[in-house]
């Protein structure tokens, strides 16, 4: 038996080379081909490109594997994640969703003015607590990435300058250089109608990523300080559905220590304490980047924190714990709008998962010392920004992928064909089970579909 594959990537070099190597590790012989129209019918076939690339109306085809998922917007839009989360957790209040997602509110607004009319409505409970100094809201584009249109405020009249900047600059676009910006983290409000408001998050776990050396020319400093970071999990969904985290998670810092968010004279704040997407930080190269396994051992510098303790292996697992948890209830609310999130069983998809890790105040009664916070998910993640330094992680997942979504599908296409039943050589992999550096976190039946 052979394989065809489908690898198109054309903004994305990178990952084309990881599919390609991930390809050539399986054990059965695989064949590249620039366009499915190539593809002689009834053979086995995977598109393992890019969403736009992929042929969707195939999706139908016994034999043929596609690396994405036709509808999850349940997953990759903010907007539509918050809503999911919410509908979830009326029918789930037990679920760790309750605790692991940051309050949210949903807005959908194309100018400034209109915010008056928001206040009086949805936003009626978000306008009670402004103004108070013990928090801080964060806003969010549903439709950007990178940290596009990210915003910190904490009363009404910062939110409404916002939002107001953002239509002067769309007004100013064609006549000024945004490019030459350090920081441009600007949108077009009229174009992205969607915003979410969420409850900044104040006590983020503080490390001092400097402690972990990368390099014959970084040298440990001599006074520590407290960085904050974003973790950046990937999981793989396959089929309809289990769901795989990959264990080797990374840590992305920010490029000047953390400081508690305060509004300047133009109401503005700094963003550079706060914000961690290396998107924004391009010229750092991986400067910032870490996994999180090389974190063992650096002093946690949060202020609630004395005598810098130290991260210990335990607290690695617990947080790793609690991400497989998050992801798997994430999951089961998407799945549970089928509008907006289709599990099929002939697709695989790779999906890049932040997270915050924050304090969890009731460690001191003996719980766990952290928790973390669910931030967004993004499908196609730019994997390219890891750096050459952890280059090798994702040359590991691919090869994973690979061989736990791709090849076993056409396995037991092949056993089905031969034998009339599905057959597997593996022995049964309950949850929670680590092979290939993936954590099963979910195994769930959505629907049978005659393949």
């Amino acid at each position: 038996m052979s394989l065809l594959a489908i690898c198109i990537w054309p903004s994305a070099p990178f990952t084309e080379s990881l599919v390609r190597k991930a390809l050539e590790s399986l054990d059965t012989p695989v064949k590249i081909l620039t366009s499915i129209s190539n593809a002689p019918s009834n053979v086995s076939l995977v598109q393992w490109s890019s969403y736009d690339e992929i042929e969707h109306e195939f999706s139908m085809n016994k034999s043929i594997l596609q690396s994405s998922y036709i509808i999850r917007k349940s997953l990759i839009r903010k907007h539509f994640l918050s809503r999911c989360i919410f509908s979830y957790l009326t029918k789930h209040s037990e679920s760790v969703l309750k605790s692991a997602c940051p309050r949210t509110y949903e807005i959908e607004i194309s100018f400034a003015d209109e915010l008056d009319e928001l206040f009086a409505d949805e936003l009626w409970e978000l306008g009670k607590e402004l103004g108070s100094s013990q928090r801080w809201w964060i806003l969010k584009p549903g439709m950007a990435d990178r940290g596009n249109g990210i915003r910190i405020f904490n009363d009404r009249e910062t939110l409404e300058k916002i939002l107001e900047e953002f239509e002067e600059e769309e007004e100013q676009e064609e006549s000024e250089d945004q490019s030459k910006q350090e920081l441009n983290t600007a949108v077009v409000i009229s174009q992205l109608r969607h915003f979410v408001i969420q409850e900044y998050i104040l006590n983020p776990l503080l490390l001092d990523p400097r402690e972990v050396l990368i390099g014959p020319d970084t040298l440990k400093p001599d006074v520590l300080e407290g960085y904050k970071f974003h973790l950046r999990a990937y999981c793989v969904a396959s089929g309809a559905l289990t769901l795989y985290l990959y264990n080797r998670v990374l840590a992305l810092f920010s490029p000047v220590p953390y400081s508690v968010p305060n509004a300047q004279d133009d109401l503005q704040v700094d963003l550079t304490p706060h914000l961690t997407n290396t998107s924004l930080q391009t010229h750092r190269g991986e400067e910032g980047v870490r996994l999180l396994n090389e974190l063992v051992g650096c002093h946690i510098l949060s202020e609630n924190f004395e005598h810098h303790p130290i991260l210990t292996s335990e607290d690695v697992s617990d947080i790793l714990h609690q991400i497989a948890v998050v992801l798997a209830d994430t999951f089961k609310a998407a799945l549970e709008n089928p509008i907006n999130f289709q599990a099929i069983p002939n697709a695989f998809e790779l999906f890049g998962v932040d997270f915050l890790v924050a304090e969890d105040t009731n460690h001191n009664e003996g719980g766990p010392r952290f928790q973390v916070k669910l931030l967004e998910i993004n499908a196609e993640p730019a994997i390219e920004l890891t750096g050459p330094r952890l280059a090798w992680i994702l040359e590991d997942l691919f090869v994973d992928i690979g061989k736990v979504c791709v090849e076993p599908f056409f396995a037991k296409q092949l056993s089905s064909i031969q034998a009339g039943v599905n057959s597997s050589d593996e022995s049964p992999w309950p949850v929670g089970e680590t092979r290939r550096n993936l954590v099963k976190c979910l195994e769930i039946e959505v629907r049978r579909r005659s393949l």
